[in-house]
């Protein structure tokens, strides 16, 4: 009698189970390339977007550098020239310290490389500020203007451009 009961219980679960239909089937393998679809998409998305964020910050990073560098040496300079013709021309910083020693910074725009040029002494120390500066001009410039020095430095990497200005007063010459 047990086995009886336990084979109609078989009988009747497995009764109306007659596997999928086609249709079925195929929506259950649409909707499965849709999401790999979507997934994908999103997965190229993020990776774009993480390069195009790492170029900006990179970019930032060397344009904030050159301002650094330029406005530390244009706020113990004396003397300023080539504000107007930078950076097609050398713009050059110098001062007299307190012992009377000459130094100056000369930086130079070359193929994106923003180098500066010290001397002290005699001897000249050559480094490499910042890469990736933009040599437009209308990018990339000096003015003094009412005894303010604004330096604006564009540096550009793939698709991002970051432009960073300062103002800046320099020392009176003593």
């Amino acid at each position: 009698l047990q086995g009886t009961a336990m084979n109609r219980l078989i009988n009747l679960l497995f009764r109306r189970q007659g596997g999928f239909l086609l249709v079925e089937a195929i929506l259950a393998v649409a909707l499965t390339a849709l999401i790999g679809l979507g997934a994908s998409m999103a997965a190229a998305q993020v990776c774009t977007q993480t390069a195009r964020n790492a170029d900006y910050t990179t970019a930032s990073r060397q344009a904030m550098n050159a301002i650094a560098w330029l406005g530390q040496d244009a706020q113990v300079a004396q003397e300023i020239s080539g504000i107007d013709t930078f950076p097609e021309d050398d713009l050059v910083f110098s001062w007299t310290w307190w012992d009377n020693s000459e130094h100056s910074a000369t930086y130079s725009l070359a193929d994106g490389e923003l180098r500066r040029t010290s001397s002290s002494g005699g001897e000249e120390t050559v480094s490499v500020v910042a890469v990736y500066i933009d040599d437009d001009e209308s990018l990339t410039f000096c003015s003094l203007d009412d005894g303010v020095l604004t330096i604006s430095i564009t540096a550009a990497l793939n698709r991002a451009s970051v432009t960073k200005s300062r103002d800046i007063v320099p020392r009176p010459s003593l």
